[in-house]
């Protein structure tokens, strides 16, 4: 079975995107038309459907770095902050963006907390069966036209 480690990242967030635009309970809140997705931006996104596709990239994320939690996966977002003439910094991106899309992929069911053995400190988000199965899924649908745009990809 072909797995998300198998396919650009490019191929697999635009077919996740487009499966979690199918569900009902990953939407964009009122206030995302307006915000920006960090303060290393100048303007809000310009895509319609920006909030899905930076859903199927935390998702993608929480797969590969799981345990991660909104903090960390905010900086995964960051980038480099004009500051005048003065060098850039990095900065992290937008938490409440990465916090929302994650409470979204919670009450899908395609992520979980995880807690240590007491139960006391969640240590972050990790992907349940339903959520791995979504991603591996969507690998193997995109695996032909990776392999066609890749041609040394059948090889693995």
């Amino acid at each position: 079975m072909t797995t998300i480690h198998d396919v650009p990242a490019d191929l697999l967030i635009a077919e996740i995107a487009s499966r979690l635009g199918d569900i009902s309970d990953i939407s964009a809140p009122d206030w995302a038309e307006y915000a920006k997705t960090g303060t290393h931006r100048e303007r809000p996104p310009v895509q319609s459907d920006w909030w899905h596709v930076r859903s199927a990239a935390i998702l993608r994320k929480v797969c590969i770095l799981a345990p991660i939690g909104a903090n960390h996966m905010a900086q995964q977002f960051g980038g480099p902050k004009d500051r005048g003439v003065k060098q850039n910094r990095a900065v992290a991106g937008s938490r409440n963006v990465a916090r929302t899309i994650m409470q979204q992929l919670t009450s899908c069911g395609l992520i979980t907390s995880k807690h240590n053995l007491a139960g006391t400190v969640n240590l972050g988000k990790i992907l349940t069966s339903e959520g791995q199965s979504l991603l591996d899924e969507a690998a193997h649908a995109v695996r032909p036209e990776a392999e066609e745009r890749y041609p040394g990809l059948s090889n693995y």
